[in-house]
């Protein structure tokens, strides 16, 4: 198990910023006008829902990079961000772009992926002598590598989830009669119980014929004997998700629910395996598509076989057909193939992971193999 931080750690974010510097030198432009509000929190620690950065490629952080937000986070943003110039504007971009303007920057960056059309008119209509350029995914590409600090904080996400589970089926949560919603709202809980701030996403719990809709929503559908359960969920500590999803059966297993189990159980550990860095992604997807095709039910494996996760749920990298570039080592990724039977049921066995030299990092530690839930 990953060593967890010091919680009172932090990471180095003006090594992070330094890092983002020398990307926008490779593109060519002066500076980065960062929007996002993820990465916002990722280059600053900034948690507030208000707030522009702007990062010069050829200056210090002292010189000339300032956070702008409104008065609400005037405290905050001295307390989380004690190393960098701060304004107090509400319109925090649009300030942000002023300043560029004032110091002639030349060729702004901005992130042409989350600024809206209005809003790029707005700042062209009020820059002076800017040349703003368009840039897409610079801070997402850093974002890609996990550092010690992000893998202990996504270890502890997965660690939530985890025992949550256990819990559940400790208490007996996960039976006939129970509905999907009750399910759901219990296992949520439990995560809060053993150490989330929030949950990383709806909770799926797909019993029966559901259990085939791969995004199935908890209903009051009423679990029964011979189900599959389908149980995708994840636990958020400090901003950082964790993604997991394993597949039960109420009572004793049929024929075909031990076939499609165990060959969705065989395509995810080959996925799993052809983690490393250097292998592009496509490739990754492959490994485990292979597996279902050859059993003659590739067109039942309906989407990609993961995602990159960490201060969002899905991130760079795809890993899917159409999955482009090559995975790196620190890389946090989910492996999750499934096989779907519309109005029957199916099975999707899900871990998040951090691509290793020598074999993928696994946080999430819940056995695959199959379950049955008495």
């Amino acid at each position: 198990m990953s060593a967890a931080p010091d919680p009172g750690a932090r990471p180095n974010y003006a090594q992070r910023r330094a890092n983002l510097r020398n990307l926008l030198v490779e593109n060519r432009v002066d500076a980065l006008l960062v929007t996002d509000l993820i990465n916002i929190r990722y280059l600053t620690g900034f948690t507030g829902s208000n707030a522009a950065l702007l990062v010069y490629a050829w200056s210090s952080d002292a010189d000339r990079t300032v956070i702008c937000t409104d008065g609400r986070y005037i405290t905050q943003v001295g307390e989380q961000v004690p190393d960098l110039r701060a304004e107090i504007n509400r319109a925090s971009a649009r300030r942000v772009v002023e300043i560029a303007g004032e110091w002639q920057t030349g060729r702004v960056g901005f992130e042409s992926h989350i600024v809206t059309f209005d809003q790029h008119r707005g700042f062209v209509s009020q820059s002076t002598g800017l040349d703003l350029v368009p840039v897409s995914g610079l801070v997402e590409q850093l974002r890609m590598v996990k550092d010690a600090f992000e893998v202990g904080r996504l270890q502890a996400a997965c660690d939530a989830a985890d025992v949550a589970l256990a819990t559940l089926l400790e208490r007996g949560g996960l039976r006939p009669g129970r509905t999907e919603r009750q399910v759901a709202r219990e296992l949520e809980w439990l995560m809060f119980e053993h150490g989330a701030d929030a949950v990383a996403f709806e909770t799926i719990v797909a019993a029966g014929a559901n259990s085939a809709v791969p995004h199935h929503r908890p209903t009051d559908a009423v679990l029964a004997q011979g189900d599959f359960v389908k149980l995708d969920f994840g636990a958020m500590v400090d901003g950082y998700h964790s993604d997991m999803t394993r597949t039960y059966v109420l009572g004793q297993p049929s024929d075909w629910q031990r076939e499609i189990y165990d060959l969705v159980y065989a395509a995810q550990q080959a996925g799993r395996e052809a983690l490393a860095p250097g292998v592009s992604t496509r490739a990754v997807d492959a490994a485990a598509r292979s597996v279902i095709e050859a059993a003659g039910h590739g067109e039942l494996f309906v989407h990609g076989l993961g995602h990159g996760v960490g201060l969002q749920i899905h991130e760079a990298p795809g890993i899917a057909k159409t999955g482009t570039g090559t995975l790196l080592d620190g890389v946090a990724v989910t492996v999750e193939p499934g096989v779907y039977f519309p109005g029957r049921g199916g099975v999707r066995i899900e871990d998040t992971l951090v691509v290793r030299q020598g074999g993928p990092e696994l946080l999430t530690r819940t056995s695959k193999d199959l379950t049955v839930v008495d």
